[in-house]
């Protein structure tokens, strides 16, 4: 087969079905998770600063600096296997080391990212997940004194995952050091990829969830400038109708309520959008997980049905609401510009009368000037012809006057023959 057949893209899109792939991990081992963005628009990062940030952390344990073209990277630092992940607007470090601490979620276990190094990240920290792998116990209900020591109950959700290939137990909260904690017991003989797996999707599952989230501050934001707006839009629809407000007053109020909402719109759509995205990522690792009860606790469905969906539908809720008064506003202003068009139109038909009035007075002046033109060239003509013919008229024996008399009809009627061969001549030439 000929390579130049291939489409040069091909070879990459396959192998970025592989880049990414679950660690392997086997049970008793520990994951320290971060997960760093940068506030702003962070998709368009520069992501240099992100590479130089990891370089530093790899500096830091001995390892070789990176290479990270393809926004990935693993490797080995000290004890600790690394994993690091580029992603649209955030980076991802993760870590796992083998064993647990002797204490339950020390937080020296997260030790391999050190406090100023996180200090000197070029975003701030969103998620940080700590994540022990342990054996499950030949009787699962021995796991729950544990489980209450570790977690709130009143939030505590433990489910069986993976057809009750291990338990899964967390309550969503952060501990004094910054960590948010998650047990996972995997039963005896479970294979490394399916542990991995498992814990791969607690990790994504958290960071999307809290990217996910954001999306509910800027609803905050909408809302409140949605509030605002609303009431000014109101007052212009319904008076639209009023004919002491002038329609043109009225479509610059609108526009200055357009321009807003439009601004609102261009400014929100990214989060909204990728709130959406994130959601739908949450919603496939948590079916993913493929869980079921375990001891009657809280499911991770039904923890996200009470806390995280009503946070997604107040930021759909607000997208909707800001769409619709986006829509009202369009509606609105093609109904003051139809408005404003039949005033026009009223005012142009005005003019137009009293434009056929003007043109059908200066059509009167004008005939009354043409007769007024025919009598005095008449006059003069007649004048001229009198003293042109009255020594024919003397040696005739005629008198003056009746010559004058048999003069001015017929120079009257030369005259106005004149006239209007010289008007039809100047009307031809014009068409």
């Amino acid at each position: 087969m000929n390579d130049q057949d291939d489409h040069p893209q091909r070879y990459a899109l396959v192998n970025e079905l592989h880049t990414r792939p679950s660690p392997r991990l086997e049970a008793p081992c520990t994951a320290v998770f971060l997960a760093v963005k940068q506030r702003g628009d962070a998709a368009s990062r520069d992501r240099g600063r992100d590479v130089a940030h990891l370089a530093d952390l790899c500096a830091r344990h001995g390892a070789a600096r990176p290479d990270t073209t393809a926004g990935h990277y693993a490797g080995e630092l000290g004890r600790y296997k690394l994993r690091w992940e580029s992603h649209t607007e955030f980076v991802t470090y993760a870590a796992f080391v083998p064993g647990l601490p002797q204490r339950p979620f020390d937080p020296a276990a997260g030790a391999i990212f050190a406090d100023d190094w996180q200090r000197q990240a070029p975003g701030k920290r969103i998620a940080a997940m700590m994540i022990q792998v342990d054996f499950l116990p030949d009787d699962p209900a021995d796991v729950m004194p544990r489980l209450s020591e570790w977690f709130a109950d009143e939030s505590l959700a433990s489910v069986w995952v993976l057809q009750e290939a291990a338990v899964v137990a967390g309550d969503f909260r952060i501990d004094p050091a910054g960590w948010m904690r998650f047990a996972v017991f995997v039963k005896r003989g479970t294979d490394p990829g399916r542990i991995g797996r498992i814990v791969q999707r607690l990790m994504e599952l958290e960071t999307y969830r809290v990217m996910s989230m954001l999306g509910l501050g800027r609803a905050r934001v909408v809302a409140q400038q949605l509030n605002e707006l609303e009431p000014r839009l109101n007052d212009i629809v319904q008076n639209m109708s009023d004919e002491s407000r002038p329609a043109e007053a009225l479509l610059h109020e609108l526009l200055a309520v357009s321009a807003r909402l439009e601004s609102a719109a261009s400014e929100h759509a990214f989060r909204f959008g990728a709130t959406a995205a994130y959601e739908a990522i949450v919603q496939d690792r948590v079916a993913a997980l493929r869980e079921t009860r375990f001891m009657g606790g809280q499911m991770l469905t039904e923890f996200m049905s009470r806390r995280y969906h009503p946070a997604m539908r107040t930021a759909k809720s607000a997208e909707r609401r800001l769409n619709a008064m986006l829509a009202r506003s369009e509606r609105a202003g093609e109904l003051l510009r139809t408005r404003v068009d039949v005033w026009r139109g009223a005012q142009n038909q005005a003019l137009l009368q009293r434009m056929d009035s003007r043109a059908d007075l200066q059509l009167r002046l004008q005939h009354t000037v043409e007769g007024l033109s025919v009598v005095a060239i008449s006059y003069y003509a007649v004048g001229l012809g009198g003293y042109l013919l009255s020594p024919l008229a003397y040696a005739a024996g005629i008198d003056k006057s009746v010559l004058i008399a048999g003069l001015t009809p017929v120079v009257v009627i030369c005259v106005w023959l004149a006239m209007r061969r010289i008007k039809a001549r100047l009307h031809d030439g014009q068409h």
